[in-house]
């Protein structure tokens, strides 16, 4: 049975849309928290679209269960991981011009960059993630590479059109799940899962986590934080 994980990331871009005071993304992850989540993740971008400094800095400070860091492989993300000092860091690539991430992290191809990067985080104490499509050559470069954790790219199934696109990319993830798992590395899975989609993929026993953020939060826009929260908690917890 996985965790969940909550991405409070979208309160911060409506809060951004007025550059206000609200609505506040330590106050969401409160509340989340509250409703059963397991840990807050949030996405600190090079162009602060969303998340501020001041917010992982604050929810540093308030959050009872975990806090998982994504962020580009930057020195100046480095720097900053290495201060607040997140119970995890989740290395994802990132474009300006990007509405959302696109696609997992080329750990193979920058697999000795990668391994120099995390040793710092990794020696002090933070868990380290990489963002990954569900590939076995980047899984195994994960492995090489240094990770604790790989956290599957799940957009590709979620965007599916017909039902036998959805079972080919399922597979692809479960597999992926498998040999991840065999090599020793903790296995979560995020990106696009929503309260539709869900369900399968939560039930694959090597997948430990479930990161979750715009459908939580678009949910939570009608019905509110706590609600949206339980009923995601409830489809991953049967």
């Amino acid at each position: 049975m996985p965790r969940l994980s909550v991405n409070i990331d979208h309160i911060a871009t409506l809060r951004q849309a007025r550059r206000g005071v609200e609505p506040d993304p330590v106050a969401a992850a409160v509340l989340a928290e509250l409703a059963g989540a397991d840990g807050i993740i949030v996405h600190l971008r090079e162009d602060r679209r969303h998340i501020q400094d001041r917010d992982l800095r604050v929810l540093r400070e308030v959050v009872q269960t975990k806090l998982n860091l994504e962020m580009a492989a930057t020195e100046e993300m480095r720097r900053i991981a290495l201060d607040v000092k997140p119970e995890f860091v989740t290395l994802v690539p990132e474009k300006r011009e990007e509405l959302t991430t696109e696609g997992g992290l080329d750990v193979a191809g920058r697999m000795d960059v990668l391994r120099e990067y995390i040793a710092p985080i990794v020696k002090a104490g933070i868990f380290v993630s990489f963002f990954i499509d569900p590939d076995e050559n980047q899984i195994a470069a994960s492995k090489k590479a240094g990770a604790q954790w790989v956290e599957i790219h799940t957009g590709t199934y979620a965007n599916t059109k017909n039902e036998a696109d959805r079972e080919r990319e399922y597979v692809k993830i479960a597999e992926a799940a498998q040999l991840a798992a065999s090599l020793g590395l903790r296995v979560g899975a995020g990106h696009g899962l929503n309260y539709r989609n869900v369900a399968l993929i939560a039930d694959l026993p090597e997948i430990e986590e479930l990161n979750i953020g715009h459908s939580i939060i678009s949910r939570a826009s009608l019905v509110g934080m706590e609600r949206a929260v339980r009923e995601m908690a409830a489809l991953i917890h049967i």
